[in-house]
């Protein structure tokens, strides 16, 4: 008797289009987690993989995600737990701050390296000079470009930083 099996189903694609990479690799970490009993990986994992298939039905994309979608799709993941753990960590609730961290983490993993400050610095420098930007006005335009060039490997309010800090 045939019975309908989403995994297989996800893997078959892949497979024969090459695509949904991010899917497939977090079904694959599902599976080690669900092994490993590890519940704060597969709470992450099980976000992600929602989020995912959340966008794929918004946008009517029957082929998957494109890897820019895919980035900001985690960094947004990632982004909500390190904001829910500071409000947490604020209230002086560091039991609930804790697991958000740690799914920050895992999810995190499947974010490209992101750059240091000193790397930052030096391509928002570069941005700076072709933009011609000088004050603090010019900061929408460098935002603009910094935004689209360091997608994934930096976050947005750390590119903020860095771009106030050299055009002050």
């Amino acid at each position: 008797m045939f019975r309908f099996n989403p995994y297989n189903l996800v893997y078959s694609l892949s497979q024969k289009t090459g695509v949904m990479s991010l899917q497939k690799s977090v079904m694959v970490k599902m599976k080690e987690a669900m092994k490993s009993k590890d519940s704060v990986a597969l709470e992450s994992l099980r976000a992600i993989k929602s989020e995912i298939l959340l966008a794929q039905t918004k946008s009517g994309a029957s082929e998957g995600l494109s890897e820019e979608e895919e980035i900001k799709l985690l960094q947004k993941l990632v982004k909500q737990r390190k904001d829910s753990a500071s409000l947490n960590k604020e209230q002086g609730r560091e039991d609930l701050a804790a697991p958000e961290l740690a799914q920050a983490e895992v999810i995190a993993q499947f974010l490209p390296e992101q750059m240091g400050e000193e790397e930052l610095k030096e391509v928002i420098a570069e941005i700076i000079e072709t933009t011609g930007a000088s004050t603090m006005k010019d900061m929408g335009k460098v935002m603009g470009m910094a935004s689209k060039q360091l997608a994934g490997k930096a976050d947005g309010k750390t590119i903020s930083t860095v771009v106030k800090q050299l055009l002050a």
